[in-house]
Order: C-alpha cells, then structure tokens, then sequence
C-alpha cells in the first residue's frame, strides 16, 4: 500500500477513535455528493465522499480570535440542516444569464460561534458565523485537505504575498510543493488520472485578507497575511509596510466569514460550474442598466503605433493617433478605447493629460464615433484623489477606468478595492482591476467590477506560453472573470518566437488566439493588437469583434484540464464555438455533435489551423457549412491550436 493511502486511512481511522458517534450525512441534492460531517469531542472533521467513493478529508478547522480558538473541539448544540433550491440572474453573466443554485447546508451551532456546511452537487463550502461583541482582532485561520492517493497540484506560487498573481503554474505532487516550501495563490486545482478535479478556491471575502495555500506532506493548508499598520509610499505605485500585526484582520465580532469551497468535478464541469457566484453575495446596485460589459481597443500591447498607408501622423500617446485608434474601434463595433500608461502628464495626476493628448477634444472626437474612453491610472493616484476622482471622470463623460498595481492581498488592500468599487459605482463608472489578486465575490456585490487581471496574460509576451494559458480556463477564469488580453496578429510556435514591441507576437496559432474569445471569460475583452494589423486580417477582425463578453448559456463540449478544451456559449439565438489546445501532439481531432443547436438549419462559419500551422502559425482556413442539430463536425487543432466558429 502506498503511503499516501496508508495516511489517508489512518487519518478516518482516528476520527472513529476519537469519536464515537455516527456522523451526520449531509448530502447534495442530486445525491452524488455526501458529505460525513463528525463533531463531539475531539475535532471537528468531514470527509466527502463523490458517488460512494472518498475524494478528501478536511481537518484543522479552526478560527482562531484574540486568545480564542474556535476549532469544533466541543459538542455543538445543534445541528440543522435545510435544503434550498433557488436561481440566480447576474448582472454581467459570464456563463449563464440563468444559474440554478440547488443545495443542502447544515448549521452547526456552538453557541457564540456557528459552522455553515453547504454541500452542492458539484462542491463542498463552508464559513464561520460569530455572535462577538465588538471588534475583534483575528490571528488565524485554518482548515487542512488531505486529497486521496494520485494528485497532482496545479497551483500559481508567490515568493511572498507581495503578488500580482501572474506567475506561471507549477505541477507538482503534494509532497513535491512541500519540499519546494512555496505559498500558492487562489484558486488551486489538483487533478488524478480519473479527472476527478478538485478547485480550491474562495467567494464573498469582505474586510478581510485572501487566502494563501502551502503544501505538508500530502496535505494542504491555509496563510494568510498579516494586517499592515503602517506603510508608505513607494514610487508612483507601490508601497512598503513598514508595520504589520500580529493579527490577519481587525473586524467586527459579529460577521460571516468567506466561504471556502472545493469544487468536486470532472475537466468539463470545472468549465460549467458556477460556485463561486452561488457563494457570493447578491448585487447592492440596484439600476445596473448602465454597466455594460464590452471590448477596448488596448495600445500599450502594440506600442501605440499604426503604421498603414492611411497613417500621416506622428504615432504615440497623442490625439492623431487615438483617433486613428477610435475610428478604427467605430468601425468594427468595439465598445471603448483604453489610454494606458503616458495619457497623462504625471501618472500622479489623474487629471490632465499630456500636452499631444488634448483630452477634452478626444473625448468629443470619440463620443462623436460612439466610443468611450477608458483611463489607466496607478492605484496610489486613485488612493490620493478617490474624493474627487470619478465625479470628475464622470462630468467629462469617461465610463471606466483601468487601475493598476495593488501587488497585495492583505484586509486593508481588500477594503481598498471595496472602497474604490462602491465609490466607482455612485458616478456610474465601471472598473477593471490590473495588478490585481483573482476575483473573490466583490464582482457580484458591486458589478461595476467587471473583470480583474490576476492571470498570466498576453502582456508577458514570450512568458505567455500555451501551455500555461490552456490551464488557465480550468484554474483561474474558474473563479471568474480574467483579463487576460488576447488577439494577437502576429502568432508564432513557441520555439520560433521572436518578437517585442512595436511588432510584439503571440505563441500559438492564428486560431488559438480566435479561439480565446470564446474560451477566456472576462466582462472587457481587449484587442491588444495594433490596428493595422486588425486591417489586414480583415475577415479575422470582423470575427472577434463579433464575440459577446456575456454568455446565456456554456456547454463544454470536450475537455481535458490543461491540455485542450473545446466549448461552445449562446448569446441570444447564435452559438460561438472555441476550442485551444497545448503542444504535447501534433495534432488533435474531435467529432463534435452540435445536438445543442435548435431545429432548423444554421451557418457555420470557422477559422480553423491551416495544414502548415505547426510551422507558420498564422496559417489558417476559413470555411462555411450549413449544420443541423443532427450534424457532427470535426475539429483539427495543431499543437499549441484552435478552432474558432459562430452558429447562426
């Protein structure tokens, strides 16, 4: 017997010594999640079993408050258990305008103290609720997974919780990332050869700090941050804490805590589930009609340099060429145009653009093409002008903004977010959060949050490698919404890269990048390359200008978790197919059956990899068929390749 079973054994064993009462079963309304939930004295520890057969135990759960530690160890007073059966309709519906949100949840009730154990069909969750007096100062928290033999881990590491959450993932066994001694963001997703896919993850985190994961042997448990007391100022966008507490958070003695949760699935329902914003906290915006969800022409990527036939100006963070760059975002249908870095004179003033720039006659220019502009500013600017900073925005017509640098993930830079989000929202602008750790539940509650970076994205350039970003759906767009800023033109295999700025490059296919579309959830999706070269793939351009950013309805169609996913998302009546794949095959190929389609007949229109794509990368095909619900298609990706398709 291997000894990672051996431990896992001895670890149920234990539990019948210590306790002697049967446990409470807490089972999922479809029966196929059961959740063994064992109290008295000793621990307070649960197994979940998926189908009859054990997936992980939980232990160690604990929260441990000034000089109190509530772990469980008592017999509780109660435990009650309710079944709610309910839907959800979010404001910015990245998979599903509709979600159905079905669950039992068992109360465990110590007195001061109570245990919320929410059992889902696809997930495991649970919280503290406290009844304290006053403010209290939170030292740890705690709760350890011990996962069955044949894990592996697929988690993002951090040197420190100084982070930006863009490091590439490491795939390891447990005990491997023990030896390594790293700390891994959320979300984390461990995999066995069943694909039985277990994510770890968080929602609903207010005035507290995010989750950090480090690995034991053959375990994983939780860190944290601590509270910073004192800091200051590093640069235009960063900061150094000069003091932290011997405390993770200061908050209020009556609360509930976030939940944490562990989604028990397979590779396709990783890509259809929906936990974490069934965890969340429901909209406190009441009129939503203004956020809207969209795409941006981006310049940082290209270097802010169009150099076509048409183009007679000088390029750079100038009128000329943001105008070039509007008329171009009018002309295919892109919402908003985003002026990153150099608009303005000083990223410390966010208030006058360079001298080129002429903002005022830009906005007139772009809200005359029906375009709106997106600013870019440094979080400490936002910081230091938040009192005065989206009313001025919003009387000169500018609908939202980027914010960059936050590289921290402690209760005070959680509270900032809230704070710049709520105060964002009062003067109708929405917010894209760069430098940023990964969604936790403040996209629901404010939805004029509508995506946050916290991915390895295009931006890295020759660090965005494919078989990072193939991961990337089953791990962090799983929590939800990334800006990852695809659409690169000029694509290349990874051992053929060369490229930088002006004339940056995109590992991958043609196809690939098309395909991200579709498969990458985010409420802005940008085009991150120069507008030129969106001129000269014309029939390309035209496609993902097309993509929605919001979704009715997602079927996964294939998947396997960081090797290749194939999904298809209706929005109204027409259905968009992407597909991406990473580099261990030559190719790969699919018989897909479209029984997902209403009757009738549909035209499918597909970019799909060229036969030379393994080499030149930008080798592609277009093709039309007409397709009925009865009809079965075949999908070919190259290494490191994608398929890309709209039905209508």
């Amino acid at each position: 017997m291997k000894r990672s079973s051996l431990l896992f054994i001895i670890c149920l064993c234990c539990i019948g010594l210590v306790q002697a009462a049967k446990p409470t079963r807490i089972t999922s309304p479809d029966g196929k999640l059961v959740v063994l939930l064992y109290t008295g004295k000793g621990e307070l520890t649960w197994t979940v079993n998926q189908q009859d057969k054990a997936v992980y135990h939980e232990d160690n759960i604990s929260l441990t408050i000034g000089d109190q530690k509530l772990d469980g160890k008592n017999a509780p007073k109660s435990i009650k258990q309710r079944k709610v059966c309910q839907t959800i309709k979010p404001v910015v519906p990245l998979k599903f305008s509709t979600i159905q949100d079905d669950y039992t949840e068992a109360t465990i009730d110590y007195g001061t103290y109570k245990i919320l154990l929410r059992v889902m069909n696809n997930a495991v969750a649970h919280r503290f609720v406290t009844n304290l007096k006053g403010e209290v100062e939170v030292k740890d928290e705690r709760f350890t997974i011990h996962p069955v033999e044949g894990f592996t881990a697929h988690y993002q590491t951090c040197r420190s919780f100084n982070t930006s959450y863009e490091e590439a993932y490491q795939h390891k066994s447990i005990n491997d990332w023990n030896q390594d001694g790293s700390i891994a963001t959320i979300p984390a997703l461990l995999s066995n050869a069943d694909d039985t896919q277990l994510l770890i993850g968080e929602s609903d985190v207010d005035d507290y700090p995010r989750m950090f994961l480090v690995a034991g042997k053959e375990t994983i448990t939780t860190t944290f941050p601590k509270a910073p007391i004192e800091w200051e100022p590093r640069g235009d966008r960063s900061e150094s804490i000069t003091k932290e507490g011997d405390y993770i958070a200061k908050t209020q003695g009556t609360r509930s805590f976030p939940w944490r949760f562990v989604v028990v699935t397979d590779s396709k329902g990783i890509i259809e589930q929906t936990v974490p914003v069934q965890l969340a906290r429901r909209s406190v915006i009441t009129d939503t009609s203004w956020i809207k969800p969209g795409k941006f022409s981006w310049e940082w990527w290209n270097g802010a340099t169009p150099y076509g036939p048409d183009v007679d100006f000088k390029a750079g963070c100038n009128y000329e060429t943001y105008c070039y760059f509007a008329d171009f975002a009018a002309k295919y249908g892109i919402e908003y145009i985003l002026l990153d870095e150099g608009w303005a004179k000083s990223t410390r003033d966010p208030f006058n653009g360079n001298d080129n720039l002429r903002l005022p006659d830009l906005i007139k220019y772009c809200n005359a093409k029906g375009v709106k502009i997106v600013l870019w500013l440094p979080w400490l600017t936002a910081y230091n002008h938040l009192d005065t900073l989206f009313k001025t925005y919003a009387e000169w017509g500018i609908p939202a903004v980027k914010i960059d640098f936050m590289d921290h993930a402690d209760q005070w830079m959680v509270n900032f977010y809230k704070r710049v989000t709520a105060e964002a929202a009062k003067y109708h602008i929405i917010v894209d959060w760069h430098g940023a750790f990964t969604p936790a539940g403040l996209e629901y509650e404010y939805p004029n949050l509508v995506s946050y970076e916290g991915v390895r994205g295009l931006e890295q350039m020759g660090g965005c490698r494919p078989e990072n970003t193939t991961y990337i759906p089953f791990i962090r767009n799983a929590v939800g919404a990334a800006d990852f800023t695809p659409g690169g033109m000029n694509n290349m295999q990874p051992e053929r890269y060369r490229a930088d700025r002006p004339n940056s490059g995109a590992m991958g296919t043609r196809a690939f990048q098309m395909a991200l579309y579709v498969v990458l959830e985010s409420g802005v999706q940008m085009l991150a390359d120069n507008p030129t070269r969106y001129y000269q793939n014309e029939d390309c351009t035209r496609y993902i200008a097309s993509v929605p950013t919001t979704w009715d309805e997602t079927r996964c169609l294939a998947a396997d978790a960081g090797k290749y996913i194939i999904v298809a998302k209706r929005k109204g009546q027409k259905w968009f197919i992407g597909g991406i794949c990473n580099g261990e095959q030559e190719e790969r190929t699919f018989q897909l059956p479209l029984n997902f389609l209403s009757a009738g007949t549909h035209h499918l229109t597909a970019f799909k990899d060229g036969v030379n794509a393994n080499y030149q990368a930008m080798h592609y095909n277009r093709i039309e068929q007409d397709v009925t619900s009865q009809s079965t298609i075949e999908v070919r990706m190259a290494k490191n390749g994608g398929w890309a398709a709209v039905v209508e």
